[in-house]
């Protein structure tokens, strides 16, 4: 049995799930979000800077951010595979993917802990 090296999981059923948990995340996030939005008497600069600083708030915007990059992974993984033939080119482009994936959770978490 041969592994793809560039799987994020071991099999499709791995990846299945995945996709389908961030799903879950991106959806309660955005229902948590609109909550705010719809609850809050007004939108200033401050409600959201007091709205960011509750940590349960910064937990889950870096979990919905961890879950978007997750599911990004696993579309675009899918997609090179089903249309990049050429091995040298879909791996060439699956690392310029997790670099730049990597580099967004990492602005992200700077711009969600940072001051």
């Amino acid at each position: 049995m041969v592994s793809n090296a560039s799987a994020l999981g071991r099999n499709g059923v791995h990846e299945w799930l995945l996709v389908r948990a961030s799903a879950i995340v991106i959806c309660l996030y955005i229902i948590y979000m609109l909550g705010f939005i719809i609850l809050s008497d007004t939108q200033t600069y401050e409600t959201w800077r007091g709205f960011f600083a509750l940590p349960m708030t910064k937990v889950f915007t870096l979990l919905a951010l961890l879950s978007i990059l997750i599911h990004t992974w696993i579309g675009m993984w899918q997609v090179l595979t089903d249309y990049i033939k050429y091995l040298p080119l879909r791996l060439l482009l699956q690392l310029a993917i997790v670099i730049t994936l990597l580099v967004y959770l990492l602005y992200g978490t700077v711009v969600v802990w940072g001051a």
